[in-house]
């Protein structure tokens, strides 16, 4: 029986996650030429890896939510795979190529069964983020010549660099029409990615920003080809090379230099960067789904090596999981594996029905694309966040990004643990800390009145993390967990951020999860995920000075006799338990305006992960109900409703009130206790008020406007929003 409800559940879910595969194809197909061009392979290849990668881990994979295709870690590594293997040669570099990516999935297959998923717990935080940082930059810095319309742009990542303003220049000053309108079209594509997200307007949201690119260059083409006098500017080199026939053009692996040192060094860097790629995203997506299940990370590494192995017979790149495209699908409510096969099935339709429109792209649309990735990668906001943890992980992150610009990833990421290594040593002022206890048991978990506790002792880091993490893991997290540093000497900043990961993970499954034992330890910033060692004293911390937006919320409150703390270090437990925070991380609550009824609040949030995380603020308010409410959800109508009704939503109309019907969508499971509870009065008071959207649980109500802060005048509004509402639910119950 239970079997047969999951089945019916998973054929219920079919059109949500149809819609989601096909929201992501959208980005995957430009990136994914993209990336293949950026690593020097043909374009086709990108294209192979998501197809093989979406259909194949989709049916043999351990995660639920993920979504595989090409990677940016690896566009360095394959290029340089190529440019070396082929002594100049980039036709035969990419066979060879082929060859290592093969061997490389093989590999992954093998550490899936001796279960070496864990090793990615093994890689300091820091090091992991300037590894990826250099990644960004050595993708920036080809793709943005490229993105310029120049393809000629040879020499280091540093030689790269130093050539931007060279560039710049040559476009502003060439003769030569088709690199000036490529580089227009490249400039023009990055703006686009630059400002999408500032775009309100809803329906241009439907199309994600990468898909925006490919509609405008190529309706570019057909204006020139049937409206303009003048034929189409930009040169055929500068646009997507695509064979003629895609079905009957695979590249086949060449074998042939599988025992040299040159062809053993690729294969390592390959694998070394989709483990980790892999591994990193897997378990930023297990954050994001709204179930909060666990993937089977060494059930993922299996599949992803047997996808890798199919896809480099047939001429594609390695399989990774992706957390940028896997993001778009938790946000378009992907529920199960079924997203990814989607999402393949869409590129095989894709690239039978439209090849030809394909090859009408620019080669610099695709570019700007990647050079916007790569700077997400490597944004100096990256480059604060490690700061702000600590001056010490700052020194980890540069060190690990020089010398990975400078060498090679292996060799920087090898650096990054020497170095990381070095630094905890000099902290602590004592080596043999880690040399006598390093292999010693050093973590004791036990249950005591229903809850579990777990004890760690000398120093936990990234060392003897996966120790620790094998006892968290049994823990279920519906259950209370107490994690006790007291007996640990030095805690470093890895574990602390996994701590955190650990807390949230709890959190929305409805358990707790509590760290203690640190109150005697000094840590290396006020950064909740900065290192800890023992036996100093803190500094305290002081409360800023009030801004001139929390001055004018003060005065609110005195005018309305509301309560108001700028620094509030209230957590507000109830918003976890509302469907808009289920993918959603919420960071910190502040400005909190309250009465005994209503509370009003900034909330800082953020969407997504890594390359892909966004963080959000917003003004929002909650509504505590004494008395029951059913659930439910109220928002404006529109074609994006149309779309949620498709997915398997209701929209619940009043005949007697087709105004409200019309402008506003209701939806919720209990459908008859929501029309009992929509009374008149309600009804009347939501239609001659601003719409908010408005979400009921057991914990009262949240209701959100635009998702932005909100100025005083609009503070106020929703104050007076809310004590109307408040007051019209407790005379109606």
């Amino acid at each position: 029986m239970g079997k047969k409800n999951t089945f019916q559940h998973f054929l219920s879910d079919i059109p949500k996650n149809l819609f989601s595969g096909f929201v992501v194809s959208l980005i995957a197909l430009p990136l994914g030429l993209g990336l293949a061009l950026a690593s020097g392979a043909p374009p086709i290849s990108g294209i192979i890896a998501a197809i093989v990668g979406g259909i194949v881990v989709s049916l043999i994979g351990g995660s639920n939510v993920t979504i595989t295709g090409p990677g940016n870690g690896l566009v360095v590594v394959i290029l340089a795979a190529i440019t070396t293997l082929g002594n100049g040669d980039m036709q035969q570099g990419f066979l060879y190529t082929l060859a290592a990516i093969v061997i490389s999935g093989i590999i992954m297959i093998i550490l899936g069964f001796l279960r070496m998923g864990s090793l990615g717990d093994f890689f300091p935080a820091s090091a992991i983020q300037g590894m990826l940082a250099a990644i960004g930059i050595g993708i920036f810095a080809k793709q943005i010549h490229v993105m310029l319309g120049n393809l000629e742009a040879k020499g280091s990542i540093i030689q790269l660099l130093i050539q931007i303003p060279e560039g710049i220049i040559n476009l502003i000053k060439t003769d030569n029409k088709s690199m000036f309108y490529a580089g227009f079209v490249g400039i023009v594509s990055l703006l686009l990615m630059i400002f999408y997200n500032k775009i309100r307007n809803r329906y241009f949201k439907l199309i994600p920003a990468p898909m925006w690119i490919v509609v405008l260059s190529v309706g570019m083409y057909y204006y020139f080809d049937i409206i303009s006098v003048t034929d189409y500017p930009i040169h055929k080199k500068l646009l997507i090379n695509l064979p003629d026939d895609i079905l009957s053009n695979f590249a086949f692996p060449d074998f042939s230099k599988a025992f040299q040192s040159d062809f053993i060094n690729a294969v390592i860097s390959i694998t070394l960067i989709a483990s980790i790629e892999s591994l990193l995203s897997i378990k930023a997506v297990d954050k994001l789904d709204p179930l909060k299940r666990r993937s089977n990370v060494n059930k993922d590494i299996r599949a992803l090596g047997l996808a890798t192995v199919i896809s480099g017979f047939l001429g594609g790149l390695n399989v990774v999981t992706v957390i940028a495209r896997s993001s778009v699908n938790v946000n378009n409510k992907g529920t199960n594996r079924s997203a990814n096969f989607f999402h393949a099935t869409f590129l095989v339709l894709f690239i039978l029905l439209f090849a030809s429109e394909l090859r009408k792209i620019p080669l610099s649309a695709l570019a700007a694309i990647l050079v916007y990735t790569g700077y997400k990668l490597a944004s100096p906001e990256n480059i604060r966040k490690v700061f702000r943890i600590g001056s010490e992980q700052l020194i980890i992150f540069l060190i690990t990004l020089a010398t990975t610009i400078l060498t090679s990833l292996i060799t920087g990421i090898i650096v990054g643990i020497l170095v990381t290594f070095i630094i905890h040593i000099i902290i602590n002022k004592d080596i043999m800390l880690f040399v006598k206890n390093t292999l010693k048991p050093n973590v004791l978990m036990f249950k005591e009145d229903n809850k579990y506790y777990v004890s760690v002792k000398n120093f936990s880091s990234f060392l003897n993390y996966t120790k620790l993490k094998s006892k968290l893991d049994q823990i279920p997290e519906n259950e209370d967990a107490i994690i006790d540093f007291s007996l640990c000497d030095f805690v470093d900043h890895s574990v602390m951020e996994n701590m955190s990961n650990y807390s949230a993970s709890f959190l929305r499954k409805g358990g707790h999860f509590e760290v203690i034992g640190l109150d005697d330890s000094k840590s290396g910033s006020e950064h909740p995920f900065a290192l800890r060692k023992t036996l100093t004293e803190e500094n305290l911390s002081t409360e800023g000075v009030l801004t001139k937006r929390q001055k004018s919320i003060q005065q609110i409150s005195e005018e309305m006799h509301w309560k108001y703390n700028a620094f509030s270090t209230q957590e507000m437990e109830e918003l976890p338990s509302f469907g808009y925070f289920k993918t959603r991380n919420i960071e910190k609550v502040s400005n909190v305006l309250s009465n005994e009824d209503c509370t009003i609040f900034d909330v800082q949030f953020s969407e997504g992960e890594l390359i892909a995380k966004q963080v959000i603020k917003a003004t929002m308010l909650h509504i505590h109900i004494l008395k029951p409410i059913p659930n439910f959800t109220l928002d404006k109508e529109g074609i994006f409703e149309y779309i949620l009704d498709f997915a398997g939503y209701t929209d619940i109309d009043f005949d007697e009130h087709p105004d409200f019907s019309k402008r506003f969508y209701l939806a919720g499971k209990n459908e008859e206790k929501i029309r009992d509870f929509f009374k008149d009065e309600l009804i009347l008071f939501l239609e001659s008020n601003k719409q908010y959207h408005i979400e009921a649980n057991e914990n009262g109500l949240l209701v959100i406007g635009k998702g932005r802060l909100k100025g005083i005048k609009e503070i106020k509004a929703l104050a007076y929003f809310g004590i109307g509402l408040q007051k019209t639910i407790q005379r109606i119950c």
